[in-house]
């Protein structure tokens, strides 16, 4: 595993913050002045990509591949593969995104000013194509495997985590680095902002992102990256691998419904395909979940209805990390994987901060407020994304 968040850029900084309750939202004055109905946002920490790429390649790579490549850059160097072994094997990238605003953006701004293509700058293609993050990393890294963008809105990195543990059990692939990127600047969410869907509870930045609270009132964007190495059983043990867990079923629906309003019925679809996919047929097998809970009225009342439908009178402990990261969007699939591990790894679960009174819908559900130690061996988590894309993963810890 590896990570870039505003929690922190190493796994011990983010465990660290989970079990603390620490927020990674600010208020910035710079969306403020620049016209933003609310100018909350995760406070993410732009990386210093030259001790480690060339300027060459560094001019292919927009914001959220930079991200991306930290991220990934820990997770293999965590996961034991160097390069010698990449050069000598099979290895593919599945990496979720779904935009490349600012870098798209100012190509297009520099040739509307100079009304001349050759204003965009030769790196341009290359960092505002949605595949750019898996584009750049297959290069840095000399990945020869699969290569492909999951674009599944906000639930891509979950998707990207999906369709590698598909490939890698049908005997596809032996191993995938997978992941999800986020851009974390301001011109990705102006259009959200747009429709009013931010928090606007500004003079209280760590306290605005409210999952499941009565009195929620939007979310908060974040950004990012966060990968995970996937690979099969037997390709772990037979190259000494640290083997952390394994993705035991993974589900997923479509609503077929309003493009963002979300129902009950396809997330409940998505849990119940996870479950029937895992070969769990004893619910209570589940010690936590980590919510896709963003902390909207209408989704998180929604999502609470689903849990409670399938998982019926069992009050399997239920957080979202996004009460204190935001909204990591096309990352949080696989950040939220990763956060969950990092509690179930320390025995414990993070406090869903800022929950005081749930609603009618929410209080379907057992949403745990503060740290709690608790061990489990097994979690579910949930991503669900614009378009009622739905994806649930369910993850168990290793035991030889």
């Amino acid at each position: 595993m590896g990570i870039w968040s505003c929690l922190g850029k190493t796994l011990e900084e983010v465990r660290e913050s989970l079990y603390t309750g620490r927020s990674g939202i600010i208020f910035s004055q710079e969306r403020k002045d620049k016209g933003f109905r609310s100018a909350l946002c995760a406070n993410v920490e732009q990386p210093d990509l030259k001790p480690f790429v060339k300027r060459g390649p560094r001019q292919f790579m927009p914001e959220e591949a930079q991200y991306a490549y930290m991220a990934t850059k820990d997770a293999l160097e965590a996961a034991r593969l160097d390069q010698d072994y990449i050069d000598q094997h099979e290895v593919g990238i599945i990496y979720g995104n779904d935009s490349v605003a600012q870098a798209t953006m100012e190509a297009l701004d520099k040739f509307r000013e100079f009304g001349d293509t050759s204003a965009c700058g030769s790196g341009a293609i290359f960092q505002s194509m949605n595949s750019t993050v898996t584009m750049n990393l297959a290069c840095l890294f000399r990945l020869r495997g699969i290569n492909l963008t999951s674009s599944a809105a906000c639930a891509s990195s979950s998707q990207a985590i999906g369709l590698a543990s598909l490939l890698i059990r049908n005997g596809l692939q032996d191993c995938v680095v997978c992941g999800g990127a986020q851009e974390a600047n301001m011109y990705s969410v102006a259009s959200f902002d747009g429709i009013q869907a931010f928090s606007t509870r500004e003079n209280e930045p760590t306290k605005a992102c409210r999952p499941f609270d009565r009195d929620r009132d939007g979310l908060v964007p974040g950004g990012g990256a966060a990968t995970v190495i996937l690979e099969s059983l037997d390709h772990a043990i037979q190259r000494g691998a640290p083997i952390l867990a394994e993705v035991v079923g993974w589900g997923f629906s479509g609503n077929g419904d309003h493009i963002s309003t979300p129902n009950v019925a396809g997330p409940a679809r998505s849990l119940e395909l996870c479950l029937k996919n895992s070969g769990i047929t004893d619910v209570r097998q589940i010690g936590y979940i980590n919510a896709h809970a963003t902390s909207t009225k209408a989704g998180d009342g929604r999502e609470a209805l689903a849990i409670a439908q399938i998982f019926g009178d069992y009050r399997v402990p239920v957080t979202s990390t996004k009460s204190q990261t935001g909204h990591e969007m096309w990352m949080a699939g696989a950040s939220e994987m990763i956060y969950s591990m990092l509690m179930m790894q320390n025995g414990f679960i993070a406090g869903n901060i800022n929950f005081e009174n749930p609603d009618e819908e929410t209080a379907a559900v057992n949403v745990i407020p503060e740290t709690r130690e608790q061990a489990f061996d097994m979690f579910l988590s949930n991503s669900f994304g614009f378009g009622g894309t739905n994806s649930t993963l369910i993850v168990k810890k290793y035991q030889k």
